[in-house]
């Protein structure tokens, strides 16, 4: 092992739970759940490959039918979806390996085809968001939105609840709450998509509090250790804010209060520009008491060098994990990196899933 690389491999303790690296595997939405969006038995042999990862986050699992916004990702809100999560937690702590499951609502990135009764999808404020989604004919433009109305925010907590508990039932270690990407607690929290003039509209304060909210409807089920958010500053799925350093400084502070136990922060522009947003994401890191996870165009070296200086506790992987299973032993051997194939991101079935190769059989 390289000495630059050494704090790679040092066991951390996230709340109760002792991770043994500090690699972390980024959720990845893969397209491959059956019908009823379950899970399938190869997504259990895909997570299962990759157990070694110090924590692996599921792929984001909709809260419930309205927060899907694309084909065949897996939910987390039926008795049918948990049971066959319970075969993909099983073979991942089988292989020794800790999963957090993503939970997600995508709020107006959906297409009427994907919700309930073929209505339209749900968000803030009815901006149609300058973005694509994944249909049965690929990539389409999402559907015009409607605004949520101030009476169905409680449904919306209570469908945070629910999957946090069927969460439990399924054996995850933990969750994390997807508020990035431009999904639904993103774009409630950023004034370029949410122009509500209500309780959830205007300030910092109003525009966090969906958020801050979901976070302590998961708390009324999990211990603070084994709950984490995914936050994203910079623009994404069209979802920007006028003054990020500002909102999220806000944000990680409530969040912080609230005990969670850690913070995914997406660094830059995801698999773009580090610098794509003037957010000073250290004093972030150093305003949050829970772990710190570092996302966004690491290499080994970048990643080593952010561990070492205590800049980051832990750092999440997407697309070098996908196509290398064993990660954490290639970083660890500074070995050379399989290559993900692009064409089998989204959909199909195990090639480009559960195919690629390990060191041994790479060699």
């Amino acid at each position: 092992m390289s000495a630059d690389a050494s704090a790679l491999f040092q066991p951390f303790t996230l709340g109760d739970l002792t991770l043994p690296n500090r690699l972390v595997m980024a959720p990845l939405t893969r397209n491959r759940a059956a019908e009823g969006d379950v899970a399938r038995d190869i997504t259990a042999t895909y997570y299962a490959q990759r157990a070694s990862a110090g924590l692996l986050i599921s792929e984001g699992s909709q809260i419930s039918h309205q927060g899907q916004g694309y084909l065949r990702t897996p939910g987390i809100y039926t008795p049918e979806q948990v049971a066959h999560w319970r075969k993909v937690t099983d073979a991942v702590h089988k292989a020794g390996g800790r999963i957090f499951i993503q939970l997600w609502h995508v709020g107006r990135v959906s297409h009427t085809s994907l919700q309930p009764g073929g209505g339209a999808p749900v968000g803030p404020s009815p901006l149609r968001a300058q973005t694509k989604t994944f249909l049965e004919e690929g990539f389409a433009e999402v559907s015009e939105p409607r605004a949520l109305e101030l009476s169905e925010i409680p449904g919306i907590l209570r469908d945070y609840e629910h999957a946090a508990r069927n969460a439990k039932e399924a054996g995850f270690d933990g969750v994390e709450i997807h508020a990035a990407n431009g999904y639904l607690l993103d774009q409630f929290m950023k004034d370029g998509s949410n122009h509500r003039k209500d309780a959830y509209g205007g300030s910092v304060e109003n525009r966090a509090r969906l958020t801050i909210e979901a976070a302590e409807a998961v708390l009324k089920v999990w211990d603070k250790g084994r709950v984490g958010i995914r936050l994203s500053p910079a623009k994404v799925n069209d979802a920007a804010d006028s003054d990020p350093q500002a909102l999220f400084s806000y944000v990680v502070e409530k969040l912080d209060a609230l005990g969670l136990g850690y913070i995914h922060m997406i660094e830059g522009a995801t698999q773009g520009d580090r610098n794509a947003v003037n957010v000073d994401y250290d004093g972030l890191r150093r305003s949050f008491k829970g772990a710190y996870i570092a996302n966004n165009g690491y290499s080994r070296d970048m990643a080593a060098e952010a561990v070492a200086s205590g800049r980051a506790d832990l750092v999440a992987f997407g697309r070098f994990f996908l196509a290398n299973p064993d990660l954490v032993e290639r970083f660890r051997l500074n070995a050379p990196l399989n290559e993900p194939d692009r064409a089998t991101f989204y959909g199909g079935g195990t090639e480009g899933y559960t195919d690629y190769p390990g060191l041994e059989k790479a060699a």
